[in-house]
């Protein structure tokens, strides 16, 4: 029951319940609602591309072309219909076979041809290693194998065409006749094995001169030798070997021996069993023999002719068919042998493919011996002098021929656009279309000329091994350029083009048709009705029918096999056919247009003549005017790239390419970029430096190249990326400058400058260097500071109260100065890190130092005095109200002097007074680098809204689940942040740092010698006061050598001693200030007296020497007051408040908090851990 309601039968769909309707509506709804998304997305897209989309195409930037090529899905079976039916059968075999030839054509020029010819490219000799040769043809066997096939293939079509053609035209009276054959001449068929032969000539021509495929092949004979001696050691077993070599043996007969077409001719064309005769076959041989001369008449007229178009092919076909003539038949028409051989004279090379160049002569006195025995010796030595002598002629007039192809492309560009950009008149549609019909063929004609003589010139040089003049080369190139324009022109105007390439051809088509229907009417107005008459008849109906359609190749070829059938009778008066005829070649030509101008601009030869390139780039670089012809260039080279893909001797044909790209690369960057970039350098820097008058910028003498050309230029397409020379050049320069600016960070200025210039003189949009730039005044560097730092603080001396650091003398008018803004510039440039770096090579400097302090103090000459002086002061301290007498320093500081004074006047005091000096500047530039390093940070930190509160990135970006990369910047950010407010809110105790690492060493009891030091600091204060006043006067003095208003570097170097000592206490219980003071104040009083007793005598000379008296005094204590307040000032950077005792119980308490504090934690969670401290 159930399989019964699921029968075919139950239709319950009849029921109309309005559900289709319903689900249709909402079908078309989606589909209208899909349309106008898409309308506005094509719309979009469309805005997004350009604002010009318009007519003109950009044959580099383009994602889609155009193809024009007519296509139809219908057979040759459905094409060739007429009520004949022995005449559709004739058509068919002979439509279906010349098909079969130009497959077997196409697939030789793309995959065969270049698969040899490519074969041991992409590695070079240095880059070959042993055994590389053998890898590379065991993977070409495959390759020979496919060869191999492909050739037999095309031997059997020659052998099918002899015998279809040798059927027809049958000389046995008893054979029965096909069709009336005796005005019929198919000339297709002929052209075609032509086609078929010249492909097995060309693979001769490739194979013979491929020296490279040779060597291979006899290094991988070798090897199989040794193989087949120890077939185990390479796992190969030995009874494949046997089929393998002789597999390897066949492929070299019928390949490598240089016999693929002679092979081919050479074939059995008789039938053995009685089948198809063709040797003794008269009426073949004369209809071949005809079919020859008439073809050879055609393509002589036209050979070196401007309207030349494919003849110089055909030739090489005729030649082909003449030797299988000669090889069929045995007979040789001597005139026609000659006349083929005169030729030569006019065109004594044809390039077959790429760079394999073709010699009629050598190919027809080698293939036909006996008829070029009757030829005498000297006509046949003429052919090879009138040879050189075309090559020499053709040298001669090549710049010439460029110039005047120059003016001719030129006006047939201006001729193109103008017809192009030409609305079409409905008027004169016809004139207007023969017109644009015209222009195009005129243009294809140009790209032959132009083709033909660069790859005849180029391959004949190459062949006969003649050097090329420089000239000769820029004028082919220069063709090079002019081949290329015409492709672009074509492209360029795709649209244009297309649309009218349809309408010709179908005017075309049209006219065609016209001369075919009278030809038509004239044999139906005749009543005489034959086989003959019938077989024409239908032959024109098939062309008729053929022509109204797509303008396929089918379709013409068809065409033309019906047309040699229905121009017999004299169908057509002559004034008919011969228009027909051009007709049918104007179709031809257009119908295939865009195919044909590629295959005739298409420049892959260029890659076998690659050493051409760096030439015509030297050129171009020379003549920058015209760079953008290097457009051209490039497009031309790339050509070589679809070809390269046939490569199968390597790994993978992209090893090839990378290879070409690297070595054309290297050369555009050798021959063209590089110097490009060093003349823009160079002209930037003289430019700038004009000042220094570096040598002779004047134009009118030493010439002017305008290199600004290159930058106006569009990116240059090649392979899969663009060649922006304008990009390269300012990525050379930012680059250069940016290195050049870390090396010398004082030329910043100078690089500016280039930049800006860059800017203005070529267009250049340079990047800014943001190199942590440095102020006009940036002084002396961190990092120079730090290697040379003994030599700094030497020659520096320090301001403490506005931390600056002034130069001690200098050669210059001016001195240096060091402040806290140029040291933060500084971080910023080198980063933070430096500072801690400093402060290393502090340490490192004031070790060094402490060794010469302490061997001073340990000097028995200074250590006696300075106990004499402790033991002196305990003595009379009482007496002197515990103040150190002035009166026993000073004795010190000139006692000193006796020991002995250096050249320059210095006592050993003042050397020791300079030492702590250089203590203490080192001391005041470390706390000069961490004001620096806060000053810096307070800079950068001025962007972070609040320090208080400051997110984390790296969460937020979890959150969000953007990228790893987005996560590791905010890790980034986040960690660069933390060390900002690290660093601003602390900033690194360096001074700390540096007491604490030297304090041990300093009161440790083996250098109880240094606790003395604190006595010879008032001697020390005396002399440096002497010192201050000596360079404070040389101020006003007109030699200023040795002035200076501070050095504060020797207070900072005292505060720091005897903090490391912990002597302040001990310094302090000397009141040596007091003592001063007391002593200055005394001693102003009792001259302010004397002043007073002398004012009332009279004495002038007195009273001057009093006043004197009284403002040195004045200025001594002035001295002192200054050195007392630096000292209390640095005291504090060293907590002078604190003992060494009272620091280290402060230290134990804060522990035993922290102690306390882990300890409330760590009974919290854990009861019974003893906590260690």
């Amino acid at each position: 029951m159930a399989l019964e309601t699921l029968s075919p039968d139950w239709e319950f769909d009849r029921l109309d319940d309005g559900s289709q309707k319903i689900h249709a509506e909402v079908q078309l709804k989606n589909y209208g609602k899909f349309l106008e998304e898409y309308t506005s997305q094509l719309k979009r897209i469309e805005d997004a591309l350009d604002d010009s989309v318009g007519d003109v195409w950009d044959f580099n930037l383009d994602p889609i072309a155009l193809k024009l090529l007519p296509y139809e899905q219908s057979s040759l079976l459905e094409l060739i219909k007429t009520e004949n039916k022995v005449l559709n059968k004739v058509i068919t075999v002979y439509a279906a076979l010349c098909c079969e030839i130009k497959k077997l054509k196409y697939e030789a020029e793309t995959k065969f041809y270049n698969g040899l010819l490519f074969y041991g490219e992409g590695a070079t000799d240095s880059s070959m290693v042993e055994g590389d040769c053998q890898i590379q043809m065991g993977r070409f066997v495959s390759f020979l194998q496919e060869l191999s096939c492909f050739v037999t293939r095309c031997y059997e079509v020659v052998v099918n065409v002899v015998h279809q053609l040798a059927v027809l035209y049958t000389s046995n009276k008893n054979a029965p006749k096909i069709i009336e054959t005796s005005g019929v001449h198919f000339q297709a068929m002929y052209e075609h094995l032509g086609e078929l032969l010249t492909i097995l000539i060309t693979l001769d021509e490739i194979i013979d001169n491929h020296a490279t495929l040779k060597d291979h092949w006899t290094m991988y004979k070798r090897l199989l030798k040794s193989v087949h001696h120890n077939p185990s050691k390479f796992g190969i077993q030995e009874d494949k070997l046997k089929p393998f070599e002789k597999l390897l043996l066949k492929l070299e007969c019928q390949l490598l021996d240089g016999m693929i077409f002679q092979a081919c001719i050479e074939q059995q064309f008789d039938s053995l069993n009685g089948g198809v005769s063709v040797s003794k076959n008269s009426t073949f041989a004369e209809e071949f023999a005809h079919t020859l001369r008439t073809a050879f008449a055609n393509v002589e007229a036209k050979l070196g002719e401007p309207s030349e178009i494919d003849q110089r092919d055909k030739y090489v076909g005729i030649c082909g068919l003449f030797v299988l003539h000669f090889q069929i038949f045995r007979t040789v028409d001597k005139k026609f042998y000659k006349s083929l051989l005169d030729v030569c004279k006019k065109v004594p090379a044809i390039t077959l493919t790429a760079n394999i160049i073709w010699f009629a002569d050598n190919f027809l006195i080698q293939k036909i011996p006996a008829a070029a025995k009757l030829l005498d010796k000297k006509s046949i030595h003429t052919v090879k002098t009138q040879r050189e002598n075309f090559l020499q002629q053709r040298a001669q007039s090549l710049t010439k021929d460029m110039q005047s192809y120059y003016v001719f492309v030129s006006s047939w560009m201006t001729k193109m656009e103008s017809i192009l950009s030409k609305e079409q008149r409905t008027t004169k549609f016809s004139e207007d279309l023969s017109n644009r019909c015209n222009v195009f063929i005129q243009g294809f004609l140009y790209a032959y000329s132009l083709s033909t003589i660069i790859k005849t010139t180029m391959n004949l040089y190459m062949s006969m091994q003649k050097p090329m003049t420089k000239t000769s080369v820029k004028a082919l190139c220069r063709l090079v350029e002019l081949l290329k324009a015409i492709e672009h022109m074509f492209y360029r105007r795709s649209m244009v083009v297309a649309d009218s390439v349809t309408h010709i051809t179908q005017h075309l088509q049209y006219q065609a048709l016209h001369s075919i229907s009278v030809a038509k009417k004239r044999v139906i107005s005749d009543k005489k009705y034959s086989e003959q008459r019938l077989d024409v008849l239908s032959a024109l109906v098939l062309a008729e029918n053929t022509l109204d359609g797509p303008s396929t190749k089918q379709r013409r070829l068809i065409v033309s096999l019906a047309l040699s059938v229905g121009t017999q009778m004299k169908t057509f008066k002559d004034e008919e056919l011969i228009p027909l005829q051009l007709v049918l070649k104007k179709l031809d030509l257009i119908s295939e247009l865009t195919e044909r101008v590629r295959a005739q601009c298409d420049c892959c030869f260029l890659y076998w003549h690659r050493a051409v390139f760096p030439i015509y780039l030297d050129d171009v670089y020379e003549n920058a005017v015209d760079s953008a012809r290097l457009h051209y260039m490039f497009s031309a080279l790339r050509d070589c790239v679809p070809a390269m893909m046939h490569a199968r001797h390597l790994e993978s044909y992209e090893v090839l390419l990378e290879c070409y790209d690297k070595e054309i690369m290297e050369v555009l960057n050798e021959h063209l970029l590089d110097k490009l970039c060093k003349e823009i350098e160079k002209d930037l820097r003289l430019s700038v430096h004009t000042h220094l008058k570096l040598d002779d910028r004047n134009p009118f003498r030493v010439g002017m190249k305008d290199l600004a050309h290159f930058f106006f230029l569009n990116p240059i397409r090649f392979f899969n990326r663009f060649i922006d020379i304008k990009a390269y050049v300012t990525h050379y320069l930012d680059k250069t400058f940016y290195n050049l600016t870390t090396v010398a960070l004082h030329d910043w200025a100078t690089y500016s400058e280039m930049r800006n210039l860059a800017t203005q003189r070529y267009g250049l949009n340079m990047t800014e260097a943001h190199l942590p730039s440095q102020t006009l005044e940036q002084g002396l560097d961190v990092l120079e500071i730090m290697r040379n730092i003994h030599v700094f603080v030497s020659r520096y001396l320090y301001n403490l109260n506005n931390q600056i650091f002034i130069e001690r003398t200098s050669n210059n008018k001016h001195l240096n100065t060091i402040n806290i803004r140029h040291i933060a510039n500084s971080i910023r440039t080198h980063g933070t890190g430096i500072m801690n770096t400093t402060v290393n090579f502090t340490y490192q400097f004031l070790r060094k130092k402490f060794y010469i302090f302490s061997q001073f103090m340990y000097d028995e000459h200074i250590k006696s005095r300075l106990i004499k002086d402790i033991r002196f002061f305990r003595e009379v301290k009482d007496q002197n109200d515990h103040k150190y007498p002035f009166e026993r320093a000073d004795k010190f500081n000139r006692g000193i002097r006796k020991l002995g004074i250096t050249p320059d006047g210095q006592s050993y005091l003042d050397q020791f007074r300079q030492l702590i000096s250089q203590i203490g500047n080192a001391m005041g530039y470390v706390r000069m680098i961490r004001s620096g390093g806060l000053h810096c940070c307070s800079s950068a930190i001025r962007f972070v809204p609040d320090l208080e509160d400051i997110v984390n990135f790296e969460e937020l970006v979890k959150e969000e689940g953007l990228s790893e990369e987005t996560q590791k910047a905010a890790r980034q950010l986040d960690s660069v942040l933390s060390d900002l407010t690290r660093n601003f809110a602390e900033g690194t105790e360096y001074f700390k740092m540096l007491v604490d690492v030297f304090a041990p060493e300093f009161r440790s009891p083996k250098n109880m010698h240094l606790r003395n030091f604190y006595i010879i600091v008032p001697p020390l204060t005396l002399n440096f006061v002497e010192h201050s006043m000596n360079c404070k006067e040389k101020l006003n003095k007109k030699n200023k050598s040795g002035a200076a208003f501070t050095d504060d570097g020797f207070a900072m170097g005292v505060a720091y001693i005897l903090k490391l000592l912990d002597q302040y206490q001990e310094f302090d219980s000397l009141h040596w200030f007091q003592s001063v003071r007391e002593k200055y104040v005394k001693e102003i009083r009792g001259v302010t007296k004397q002043q007073k007793v002398q004012s009332t005598n009279q004495d002038e000379k007195l009273l001057q020497t009093m006043n004197l008296t009284h403002k040195r005094l004045e200025f001594c204590l002035q001295e002192f007051e200054l050195l007392y307040f630096s000292l209390s000032s640095a005291r504090i950077f060293f907590r002078a408040d604190k003992t060494a005792a009272e620091e280290s119980q402060e230290k134990k308490e804060k522990e035993e908090e922290s102690g306390k504090a882990s300890n409330g934690d760590l009974s919290n969670s854990t009861p019974a851990e003893p906590v260690v401290k």
